[in-house]
């Protein structure tokens, strides 16, 4: 799979700046030793969707109110509940150097944020042919947490997937994942095509799209 390395420095800090040399053979190195301690997963699972008067989201499974995903999901009757994860052995690798290297740790921080990016828009490619071949396309993924869309409903997604037998990931009473470099999303599907990167908004300079999150 192949890491955005411009994705990899946003998130070491560098913005729309190139890192020096030195600096990219480091992030090279740790994306090397990632990749060999990564261990990706995914569970994914269409649902019926349907938005009541009121606001609310009804996956069949759960329900939930946010205003910036019924946005996101306007003119969708379907959408797929997702999670993904890079597994256990990143999680060692980002204890054992928190405690080795400072510096390195960082890195890997960043590295396996934009691994876990790659990984999730590789599942998401497959999901989104999946999608054409019924006729319908895919909105951007949108993840609990991000703007008013609750981070309780992690539960209901955790449910509906059986996310902890399918893929291992454990969620706890503070609602925070484990391994810590997983992910969960709703995705919708609705028969309009759209032009929607399946990076999300942050990757998208069309500010007009109605669809756009904000």
């Amino acid at each position: 799979m192949e890491v955005n390395r411009r994705e990899m420095y946003r998130y070491m800090g560098y913005g729309s700046a190139e890192p020096d040399e030195r600096t990219r053979e480091l992030a090279e190195s740790c994306l090397e030793e990632l990749m060999k301690a990564a261990s990706p997963r995914s569970c994914s699972r269409l649902f019926p969707l349907r938005i009541a008067s009121d606001g609310t989201l009804d996956f069949s499974c759960f329900t939930v109110k946010s205003r910036q995903l019924r946005k996101n999901l306007e003119g969708c009757g379907e959408a797929f509940l997702f999670a993904g994860t890079l597994g256990t052995g990143v999680d060692f690798l980002l204890r054992r150097y928190s405690r080795l290297s400072m510096s390195r740790a960082v890195v890997l921080q960043a590295a396996s944020s934009a691994l876990l990016e790659a990984y999730c828009n590789q599942e998401n490619e497959r999901l989104k042919k999946e999608a054409r071949e019924r006729g319908s396309y895919l909105r951007p993924r949108f993840s609990p947490g991000y703007g008013d869309f609750p981070l309780e409903a992690q539960k209901g997604i955790f449910r509906a997937l059986q996310v902890e037998k399918q893929i291992g990931i454990t969620l706890t009473d503070r609602l925070l994942m484990a391994p810590s470099k997983s992910v969960t999303a709703v995705i919708g599907a609705g028969r309009t095509e759209t032009y929607c990167e399946m990076e999300g908004c942050e990757a998208c300079g069309k500010a007009d799209c109605p669809y756009r999150r904000g």
